[in-house]
């Protein structure tokens, strides 16, 4: 009779090591907060999405105007 085959110790090693990098990612992450002032996490209330538009930075008087066409 065959025994089963059983996974590979260095799959598991392989998948141990994957599984604690992303917690360890995601807890720094967590502590860090976010990437650029004014982005906030969006509530479970509201639109539904989009960053926050209003504070622009004063980016109001930036020539948008850039490219190739005319």
């Amino acid at each position: 009779m065959k025994q089963p085959q059983l996974v590979p110790p260095a799959l598991c090693g392989f998948l141990l090591l994957l599984a604690l990098i992303f917690t360890v990612s995601y807890a720094v992450g967590a502590a860090t907060g976010p990437v650029a002032p004014g982005m906030h996490r969006s509530g479970t209330g509201g639109d539904g999405g989009g960053a926050d538009m209003g504070d622009t930075g004063g980016a109001g008087n930036m020539d948008m105007r850039h490219g190739s066409g005319g």
